[in-house]
């Protein structure tokens, strides 16, 4: 049977007893029908995992004792940063939810010239408060035990002009159905690589412009055009599949 794993930001080890939020506890005792003594496995988003036991604390709450430590499912040897255009709700929530159970480090939530959504400051600290919590979710569903990291939106003309400035750093590419370079074309021996990949509608020409500019090569993806969301979840598989753990 499959364990039940949760996140809980640590650190901690063995023997100790941790209180769950309210909604954790609410997910393990009605949604997934758990009791106390149930056995789970917590880990903290960092590479560290342990056996736990659900128990009542002391004020009457859900709570965790910390068992021994597991061998957690390591990091990819590729290290990937997904750059992805905000697009609609539903969409930009899968995008996330599959990059983070293929493996990506980071993601970079961006608003380009055909993203649908506008955001005000407060409104993109909830986005990415939501985003991390289906990163979260995905990481307990896949087994997976490090967290990716998820940056406040920002504006793609001013990731450009970062990227530009710290050019040869790392592999930069932009998904173009134009172009004709694909995947195999890429060199051997990857560690890095950042994928940039437009919302719904994709980059404009000027968008793409910028890109290649700041140092982006173009990647192409087979004969047929994808979704904003099926593009960044088969081009991280193919990466890993290359250069990372999925060979």
């Amino acid at each position: 049977m499959r364990s039940i794993r949760i996140h809980h930001a640590g650190p901690f080890s063995r023997g100790a007893r941790l209180t769950l939020d309210d909604r954790t506890g609410l997910h393990l005792t009605r949604v997934l029908r758990l009791r106390v003594g149930a056995p789970v496995v917590i880990f903290d988003g960092r590479c560290s995992e342990h056996e736990a036991v659900l128990i009542t604390t002391r004020d009457g709450r859900l709570g965790v004792e910390v068992g021994d430590a597991r061998q957690p499912v390591p990091p990819s040897p590729l290290a990937i940063t997904l750059a992805q255009g905000i697009s609609r709700s539903e969409r930009m929530d899968y995008a996330i939810q599959k990059a983070t159970e293929l493996g990506v480090r980071a993601i970079v939530p961006l608003l380009c010239e055909r993203s649908v959504v506008k955001l005000d400051s407060d409104q993109a600290e909830r986005k990415r408060a939501h985003w991390c919590a289906v990163a979260t979710s995905a990481c307990e569903q896949s087994g997976r035990a490090d967290l990716p990291t998820i940056v406040p939106p920002g504006r793609l003309d001013t990731h450009l002009a970062a990227a530009s400035a710290d050019a040869g750093k790392i592999l930069r590419l932009v998904l173009d159905p134009s172009c004709s370079t694909g995947p195999a074309a890429l060199p051997s021996g990857l560690q890095a690589v950042e994928l940039l990949i437009g919302p719904e509608g994709g980059l404009t020409d000027t968008e793409l412009d910028l890109a290649r500019r700041a140092g982006y090569q173009s990647l192409r993806l087979g004969p047929r055009v994808l979704r904003t969301e099926t593009a960044a979840a088969a081009a991280i598989a193919v990466l890993q599949a290359l250069h990372g753990d999925l060979g």
